[in-house]
Order: C-alpha cells, then sequence, then structure tokens
C-alpha cells in the first residue's frame, strides 16, 4: 500500500482525499475519471502528476479545457491563493524548464519532454503531433470529439488520460463514468464536498447562499447540488433546453429506433469552415421525428461528408432525403466562384435552404419540436448532449446571463437541430378514399333515402 508521496524536486503532496487517484497514476495507470466537486484540486492532482510523468517518460503532455482562451486563465496565469504562486510554477518550476513559449503556452523541459495547455475547441491543431499522456479538464464541457481524436495516439504511446470534471447533467462525461465504473483497467471516482472535508461547513453554506443570489432560489441550488454535491440530475444554469432534455429521458425517448425501410432520411447540416460541421440524420414516422444519428467533424471539405453520408446510408440501408442548410448557404465561396448549394448538388447531395429566421425563432422551434422526439444511443454522446449543455453566456461584470448563446462546441450540433426544427414536417396521414357515388351504386345513409326510388 502506497506511504503519503512527497515529492521534494516539486515541494508539493498530494491531500488526503486525492491519495486514491494519486496511487493509481503513480503506479502507472492508464485510465482514470475523477468526478470531484468545486475546489477539490482537480487540476493540480493533474498538473503535478503531468510534471512527474514527463519525467519519467519523455513526450508531449497537453492539459485540456473545454476552450483554447480558458486555457490561459484556468492553468497558465492561474494564482494558488494559498501560496501567492502561479500554480503552473508550482508544478513546473523553473529549474526543470529549457524554454517557455508564453504565446503558446508552451514548456520544454530540461530532459526533452514537453507540456502545453490547448482547448478542445481547436483540438484539430494538435495534428500530427504525438502525445504521452493528456488530461481533459472539465471534462463534461469539452468536446467529446476531441478525445475520439486524440485517442488513437495515446493508445499508440502506451500513453495515460486523466478526465476531471464536475457534473453538467447525463452527458457524454457521466456515459464516460458509467462505462468506466464497469471496467477494471479504469479508475473512478465521484467525490461529493461532503466526503473530502476540502470545505467547513461554513465554506460550503456560503457558496450555496452566492449561488443563490446569483441565479434565484431554485436555479442557485441546482446549481450547488452540480458543483458541490456532484448531482448529475441538476440542471445546468441557463440551459436553453433543459426541461424538454429532462422530459426526453424521463418518457426513455433514448431508444434504438430504427429508420422504416422505403422512407427517406432527411439531413440537417450547420456548415462549418473552421468550426466543425454538424448534421443530424433523421426520419419523420407520423407525426413523430426519430433522430437517427449526428455526423461531426471539422476542418475537411464537403466532399467528405458526402462520402460519409453515402457509406452510411448504403451500410444502414436508409434511402437519401433532403439536405437541409442555413439560409447563408447561397452566398457564392471565395474562390470557386460557386454557392456551398451548388457544390452540395454537383457531389450528388439534395440540398433546400431553411427559411432564414432569427436564432430566437430557431430555439422555440427546437422547443417545439422536442416533445416530438425520439433519439436513437447513437446520438447520446455529441448530439443529446450538446442540446443539454446548449446556454446563455455567464456575463461575469453584471453577473446575469445575456441574451445571446454562449458560442462553444455546442453550438454547431444545436444549430444544426434549429435547422432540422425550422424544416420539420409531418408526413401527413394517408386518409382512404371514400367510394365515388355514381347513380347510387352504394345505397345512401336512411335519412337521405326519403322519396328516392332505388
Amino acid at each position: 500500500m502506497n506511504m503519503r508521496v512527497q515529492i521534494p524536486r516539486l515541494g508539493w503532496s498530494p491531500r488526503d482525499h486525492q491519495m486514491k487517484l494519486w496511487n493509481y497514476l503513480h503506479d502507472g495507470g492508464k485510465r482514470a475519471i475523477a468526478i470531484w466537486h468545486r475546489r477539490a484540486g482537480k487540476d493540480e492532482i493533474a498538473l503535478h502528476h503531468t510534471a512527474v510523468s514527463a519525467f519519467r517518460k519523455i513526450g508531449n503532455y497537453w492539459h485540456c479545457l473545454p476552450e483554447y482562451a480558458q486555457a490561459r486563465k484556468a492553468i497558465w496565469t492561474s494564482v494558488n491563493p494559498h501560496t501567492g504562486q502561479r500554480r503552473i510554477d508550482e508544478a513546473f518550476p523553473p529549474e526543470i524548464r529549457e524554454s517557455v513559449n508564453d504565446q503558446e503556452m508552451f514548456i520544454r523541459l530540461v530532459n526533452g519532454s514537453t507540456f502545453q495547455c490547448i482547448g478542445s475547441d481547436q483540438y484539430s491543431r494538435t495534428v500530427g503531433s504525438s502525445a504521452a499522456g493528456v488530461v481533459f479538464s472539465e471534462y463534461a464541457l469539452s468536446n467529446p470529439s476531441a478525445w475520439a481524436y486524440m485517442r488513437p495516439m495515446i493508445e499508440e504511446n502506451d500513453g495515460w488520460a486523466l478526465f476531471i470534471t464536475t457534473p453538467r447533467g447525463r452527458n457524454h462525461a457521466k456515459s464516460m463514468f458509467d462505462f468506466a465504473r464497469q471496467r477494471d483497467d479504469w479508475f473512478s471516482e465521484l467525490l461529493p464536498v461532503s466526503a473530502t472535508g476540502a470545505l467547513t461547513v461554513e465554506q460550503q453554506r456560503d457558496a450555496l447562499e452566492e449561488y443563490r443570489a446569483l441565479y434565484g432560489s431554485g436555479a442557485g441550488q441546482a446549481a450547488y447540488d452540480q458543483e458541490y454535491e456532484v448531482s448529475f440530475s441538476a440542471s445546468l444554469p441557463g440551459s436553453y433546453f433543459a426541461e424538454e432534455m429532462k422530459q426526453v429521458r424521463d418518457e426513455d425517448r433514448i431508444i434504438e429506433a430504427e429508420a422504416i425501410p422505403g422512407r427517406p432520411v432527411m439531413r440537417a447540416w450547420d456548415l462549418g469552415v473552421t468550426d466543425s460541421t454538424a448534421i443530424w440524420h433523421y426520419q419523420m414516422q407520423g407525426g413523430q421525428c426519430v433522430v437517427l444519428d449526428i455526423t461531426m467533424s471539422n476542418s475537411v471539405g464537403v466532399e467528405w461528408y458526402r462520402d460519409e453520408i453515402f457509406r452510411l446510408y448504403e451500410q444502414r440501408g436508409w434511402q437519401h432525403g433532403s439536405d437541409f442548410v442555413p439560409h447563408d448557404a447561397k452566398v457564392k465561396e471565395w474562390g470557386s466562384g460557386r454557392t456551398r448549394v451548388e457544390t452540395m448538388a454537383h457531389l450528388g447531395l439534395k440540398p433546400v435552404l431553411v427559411p432564414l429566421a432569427t436564432i430566437s425563432d430557431g430555439i422555440n422551434a427546437v422547443r417545439r419540436l422536442l416533445p416530438l422526439c425520439v433519439f436513437h444511443p447513437r446520438c447520446e454522446e455529441t448530439g443529446i448532449s450538446a442540446l443539454e449543455q446548449y446556454r446563455r453566456e455567464w456575463d461575469d461584470d453584471k453577473k446575469c446571463f445575456k441574451d445571446a448563446p454562449l458560442h462553444d462546441w455546442t453550438s454547431h450540433p444545436t444549430d444544426a437541430f434549429r435547422y432540422l426544427a425550422m424544416s420539420y414536417k409531418p408526413v401527413p396521414r394517408i386518409v382512404p378514399k371514400e367510394p365515388e357515388l355514381k347513380g347510387w351504386r352504394i345505397a345512401p345513409p336512411a335519412e337521405m333515402r326519403k322519396g328516392i326510388r332505388l
């Protein structure tokens, strides 16, 4: 059994509630997810483990925040209030550094290893790189596609991955935690504030009162339960579709529903160039919208999506329907002289422009549509999670939510779903025709036959 670890070179040791995770990683564990409460020291232990790993094995190590801009504030310039030092300087003190690039948030260590802060919103920037270890901080808010992208390189290098977060509803972090709990080769731990002793009762009470003052009584309690009691059931403050998505889960509308053969499977696109492109695949089944899958990627052209769509539909036996695209797809692209609609049609797709509408109108359309939706579990990680987390941007100066949505990885799948909602039309019911009455071959009702000789 490992004793409390002291690292003279770093002048740091784990706290008691951090020991289980530290021992697992210190003993060579490769996969871990820690759902810990706010201020439990998640980034702290992750940074120090990365520093130790960098000297055990020469390689590239990444600390990934949901957004690249957050990494500077939360990790690179963040100061430990207990010591007055930057957290990055505590984990990587000057004596173990060879060089630092402040602009890129990059450190080269004296043994040749490197450390860099990155963002899941720009994960494609790591193309061509190779990593021996990666930390996903606030994984519940991160783009889950980032891990799917990095996983092969981590496995190729026999590297490790650590996921640290507080809950944000029953999204991809919850799915990963449930998966990890069933695996012998994973570490998983859920630590509410009541289990760590990291905060006093007074500090917990102050945090709850602060949340209630910011968000109101009900939403403030939900925010506290989420952040400190690590509740997966608490709604995300500012979420646009919290109630509708909760209803989807409560009514068990995430089921393995499939397309009806012979009927078209439609597609709704949010077209990105440098950003991600998201495509929902769905089919009208009477008055119900069956959402079958979602395709997402970035930094690839329309040709890639066309090939992926054709492969997917052939594999599943789906019939091609229309491709609903935003109204700006009719604008000509620089260089080609073609509109995106023309390019898509040239590639064998079936583009249809969605009527121009405001974001607010689109959000209301989504709210009306969600009660009619059934989702296939294939949509869980990137699609359903995005709809659950799509939220208003918080104004930290005014201490209130802005009218505009926060632009993060959830924007792309949700924008595509807005276009789906604005193009949604139920399949009309087929009503059998009444037989045509010619010469009273079919006797009319008795009340109509009075005075008529048949």
